[in-house]
C-alpha cells in the first residue's frame, strides 16, 4: 500500500537560530525557510512538491476523483441581481470558468450581455475581480483587481455607457473599499513595498486617499494618515445620500474606533470623533437624516441598533432603536427605507424587517436551517435578491418585496446530485469546561452508527467569524463517499454573540482547541466513528487549529489537513498584517502573552518519536496573507519529528495565494489531491 511506502523526505538544512523571549531562549532552526527570494528556500519547494506528487500519483483512484469533482463542479452558478443605473448587473460562472463573469441586462431575465469578464485578464486564470462599486448615478464603476492570489491590488474605472476603462489606475492599495462621492471615490493604500519584501514585509503607515475621476494617482487627496500610529488600519465609507462620510480606524481585527464628517454641515472643517475606540465593535448602518443608525456590542455582547446625534455624540445620548436579544444580531441592511436584521439562531439565519424606528414589521420566511445573506438595496428600491444555501442545498436566489414581506423563488441551482439522498442534522455537545458547543452532520441518509463510518471535521474558531450552513461540491463529494462532514461552531467565533468570540481569543484560545478536541470525542462515543476513520481540517485560523490539536491528541486524529496555516505563534506578528492579530492571539513581544502561546504554538510543540496523523499541509507562494514560512517551518519539524508509518507531505501552489480569487481549475486540483489524501488514508475505497 502506498501508505506504508517508504518516503525519502527532502534534506532540510539546520540553521543555529536562538531567540531569547524574556529569558525563554527557542530555536528556530528552519529560520532560513522565511526567506521566500532565496534559491535555498526555492530548491526545498520544488524538492518537496516532487515527494507530495509522487506520492500522489501513487493513490490507484485519483483520476476518477477529479473525474467527479469537475462533474459536479460544472453546473452554471448565478448571482443575485442588483440594479445600478439602468441596468441590472449580475455574476455568472457557466461551471468550469476559472472567474465568474459580471453580467448585466436592462430588464430582469433579459438579454443578457458580458460587462467585465476577469477570465481575458490573465491566460491562466489567476487575475481575480476584488472590490467593487457603483457611482451613485450608476454611470461609472470603480473595481480592484488581484492577480496570482496577492493581497495586493491594483484599481481601475470603467464607464458603464461604453464599457471603456478610463485613463485611472491605482496602485499598492491593499484592505480596501472603495466609497464613491460625487465624481470621485475614496480607498486606503500604503506606500509602494520594495520588491523583495512586498509578499512578506510588515505593512504599516496604511493611508486613506480620495481620488478624482481622471487624475493620476499622485493628484489623489490625502484624506487620513497616522504617522505616530503605523499599525493602524484606515477606511472610510459614505453613506447611501453621500452626506456623511465615516471614517473607521483600528489597531487589529477587533475594536474600532470611528469619525465623521458631514458634509453639510458649513462649519465642519475636518473629521470629528464619533465612537472612541478600541474595546468594541460600531459600524455605521445608514444615516436617517442628520442622525446615524449604528450597529454596536456597545454593553450589549450580541449586540444592538442606537441612533446617534453626531453633534451629541456622548453614550448618554444614544437612543436604543433595536435592544439586544438572545441572539447575536450579524449585520445590518437597508433598502426601500426599512431596516434588515439578520440574527443567528443556533449558527442558523433569521431576518427581520424593521422600519427606522426598530418597529418589526416582519420575519423574512425562509427555506429551512441554513444561511441566507444579501439582505439590502437602496432607498428607491421595492425589492431586492438575497441568496439562502445549506450544506446540501446549493445556492438559491429568491426575489424579496419588501411592501408584502413575500419571497418568489428566482432562480435554483442545478447540480449532479439528489439533495433528497443527504440530510443535515445539529447536535450539541459538551467541552471540556462544560460549554455547550453546536455541531452541524452532514450525511447520506441511512447512515450507522457502527463506529466506522469516515468523517471530515472542520473547524475555524476565531476572529469573530461564524461557520454556517454552505454549500460546497467538494464536501458533497466526501458525503457521496459514505463520509460524514461534521462543521463545529466553535468558541472564538460569532455564532453566540461578543461572550461567544471572547471565550475563544487571547488567553482563553485553548476552549477552541478543547471545543474541537471535544467534537471528535463526541463522535467516537456516539459511535459515527473512531479515530482510524477521523481526518481534521481548517484554513489559516483554522490551519492553526488542526496544528494545535494534532501536535495536543496526535492519536485522536488519522488524517490532519492545515492549509495556509498560522503554525509560529511567537513569530506571526513580524510578517505583512500579521500584526493585527495580535488583539485576537496576544504576542510573544509581552511576557505573559508570550506563555500562553508557547504552550500552543503548533510549530513548538512538535515532540521527537512521536506518531503523527497523516499530514497534508497547503500553502501557496503568493500568499501574503498568513506567509507560506508557517507552513514551510512546520512542515519541515513535523518531518524530522514524526515516529509513525503515517507520510507528512506539504503541497506548495504556484501563483497562487491565501484563497480568495482562487481560479476554479486550481481549486479542483486542490480539492483532487486532498480528497486522494484523505480517502486512501482513511482506507474508503472507490
Amino acid at each position: 500500500m502506498a501508505q506504508q511506502q517508504s518516503i525519502t523526505y527532502p534534506d532540510t538544512k539546520k540553521v543555529d537560530t536562538v531567540d531569547d523571549y524574556h529569558g525563554t531562549k527557542i530555536a528556530d532552526p528552519y529560520r532560513w525557510l522565511e526567506n521566500d527570494h532565496s534559491e535555498e528556500t526555492r530548491d526545498w519547494v520544488i524538492a518537496q512538491n516532487k515527494v507530495t506528487q509522487d506520492y500522489l500519483s501513487h493513490i490507484p483512484f485519483r483520476a476518477e476523483i477529479r473525474k467527479r469533482l469537475e462533474e459536479l463542479w460544472n453546473y452554471p452558478k448565478n448571482g443575485s441581481p442588483v440594479k445600478h443605473g439602468d441596468y441590472y448587473y449580475y455574476f455568472k460562472n457557466d461551471g468550469l470558468q476559472n472567474q465568474a463573469v459580471l453580467y448585466r441586462s436592462a430588464t430582469l431575465g433579459g438579454s443578457p450581455e458580458v460587462f467585465l469578464d476577469p477570465n481575458k485578464l490573465s491566460a491562466a486564470g489567476t487575475t481575480a475581480l476584488g472590490s467593487m462599486a457603483f457611482s451613485k448615478d450608476g454611470k461609472h464603476v470603480a473595481y480592484l483587481l488581484a492577480k496570482a492570489g496577492s493581497d495586493w491590488q491594483e484599481g481601475f474605472v470603467m464607464d458603464v455607457a461604453t464599457k471603456q476603462l478610463l485613463s485611472d489606475k491605482l496602485e499598492w492599495v491593499k484592505f480596501s473599499g472603495l466609497a464613491w462621492k460625487g465624481d470621485g471615490f475614496y480607498y486606503s493604500r500604503y506606500d509602494k513595498p520594495d520588491e523583495q519584501s512586498k509578499l512578506s514585509g510588515k505593512n504599516q503607515f496604511q493611508k486613506v486617499y480620495y481620488h478624482k475621476l481622471g487624475d493620476p494617482q499622485e493628484k489623489d487627496v490625502l484624506i487620513y494618515k497616522d504617522d505616530a500610529h503605523p499599525l493602524r488600519n484606515a477606511g472610510v465609507q459614505t453613506t447611501e445620500d453621500e452626506r456623511f462620510l465615516i471614517l473607521s480606524t483600528s489597531e487589529g481585527t477587533s475594536g474600532t474606533e470611528l469619525w465623521y464628517f458631514d458634509t453639510q454641515n458649513p462649519a465642519q472643517k475636518d473629521f470629528a470623533l464619533l465612537i472612541k475606540g478600541f474595546e468594541y465593535e460600531p459600524g455605521v448602518i445608514d444615516n436617517d437624516g442628520d442622525k446615524l443608525l449604528v450597529r454596536t456590542n456597545h454593553n450589549a455582547p450580541n449586540y444592538k441598533v442606537v441612533l446617534i446625534d453626531p453633534v451629541n455624540p456622548a453614550e448618554s445620548n444614544w437612543k436604543v432603536i433595536v435592544p439586544e436579544r438572545k441572539e447575536a444580531l450579524q449585520g445590518a441592511g437597508t433598502g426601500g427605507g426599512k431596516l434588515f436584521l439578520s440574527y443567528l439562531k443556533d449558527a442558523s439565519t433569521r431576518v427581520y424587517q424593521c422600519d427606522y424606528s426598530g418597529k418589526q414589521e416582519q420575519e423574512v420566511k425562509l427555506p429551512g436551517i441554513g444561511t441566507a445573506g444579501g439582505f439590502g438595496g437602496k432607498k428607491e428600491d421595492k425589492e431586492f435578491f438575497y441568496s439562502y444555501t445549506s450544506f446540501v442545498t446549493p445556492p438559491t436566489i429568491y426575489k424579496y418585496d419588501i411592501s408584502t414581506g413575500i419571497s418568489t423563488l428566482y432562480d435554483k441551482a442545478e447540480v449532479k446530485f439528489n439533495p433528497a439522498s443527504y440530510e443535515t442534522k445539529q447536535v450539541f455537545f459538551k467541552s471540556a469546561d462544560g460549554a455547550s458547543v453546536p455541531m452541524f452532520l452532514s450525511y447520506k441518509k441511512g447512515i450507522r452508527l457502527n463506529g466506522s463510518n469516515p468523517v471530515l471535521i472542520y473547524g475555524y474558531g476565531g476572529f469573530n467569524i461564524s461557520q454556517t450552513p454552505g454549500f460546497s461540491v467538494s464536501n458533497l463529494y466526501f458525503m457521496e463517499q459514505g463520509g460524514i462532514y461534521a462543521v463545529v461552531s466553535l468558541r472564538g467565533g460569532s455564532e453566540y454573540g461578543e461572550a461567544w468570540h471572547k471565550a475563544g481569543m487571547l488567553d482563553q484560545k485553548q476552549n477552541v482547541f478543547n471545543d474541537f478536541i471535544g467534537a471528535a470525542e463526541y463522535l467516537v462515543k456516539s459511535k459515527y466513528t473512531n479515530p482510524s476513520k477521523i481526518a481534521i481540517r481548517g484554513g489559516s485560523n483554522g490551519g492553526l487549529l488542526v496544528g494545535a490539536c494534532m501536535t495536543q491528541r496526535p492519536e485522536l486524529f488519522k488524517v490532519a489537513l492545515p492549509a495556509v496555516g498560522v503554525m509560529d505563534m511567537l513569530r506571526f506578528q513580524k510578517f505583512t498584517i500579521g500584526w493585527a492579530w495580535a488583539v485576537e492571539y496576544g504576542s510573544s513581544d509581552h511576557a505573559e502573552q508570550f506563555k500562553y502561546l508557547l504552550k500552543y504554538s503548533p510549530l513548538h510543540n512538535l515532540k521527537p518519536g512521536t506518531a503523527y496523523p497523516a499530514t497534508l499541509i497547503t500553502t501557496a507562494d503568493h500568499d501574503d496573507r498568513v506567509v507560506p514560512a508557517h507552513s514551510f517551518k512546520f512542515a519541515a519539524t513535523l518531518q524530522a519529528d514524526n515516529a509513525g508509518q503515517n507520510p507528512v507531505l506539504i503541497r506548495i501552489d504556484t501563483q497562487a495565494g491565501h484563497g480568495a480569487g482562487k481560479p476554479t481549475s486550481k481549486v479542483i486540483d486542490e480539492a483532487t489531491d486532498i480528497w486522494a489524501f484523505t480517502m486512501y488514508n482513511l482506507g474508503m475505497r472507490k
